[in-house]
């Protein structure tokens, strides 16, 4: 996997930066636009802006390569996952707390109309 998923001579590396450290930021991310009421499409420009960053970090702090379209895009796809996650969940929570009456919960990511509503 090393050359095609990451580039650091170990995966720590890219779990560390892209998925513990970025992922953390993409769901705060994607939780922050959902408690705005913001659309989704507003969620991937930011996201496409957060992956530069981490970009930036896998270059300042372990010598990886800084302007690669490869890495980029999958550093964004493991960001995206997240923020779109973080975004699901925290539109699912506001629709069942904010509309109780019209909607009931049906999982961590979505939910239902009542019955009776």
């Amino acid at each position: 996997m090393q050359g095609i998923i990451y580039e650091e001579p170990t995966v720590w590396l890219f779990l560390l930066v892209t998925v513990i450290m970025g992922g953390w930021a993409a769901w705060m991310t994607g939780r922050a636009v959902a408690m705005t009421w913001r659309p989704a499409f507003q969620l991937v420009l930011y996201i496409l802006v957060l992956g530069l960053f981490v970009r930036f970090i896998h270059f300042a702090l372990f010598q990886a390569t800084l302007l690669t379209l490869h890495y980029y895009i999958i550093d964004t796809i493991v960001l995206m996952a997240f923020g779109f996650a973080g975004w699901r969940y925290n539109r699912a929570r506001q629709m069942t707390t904010q509309y109780r009456w019209l909607y009931e919960r049906t999982g961590p990511f979505s939910w239902k109309p009542r019955e009776g509503g």
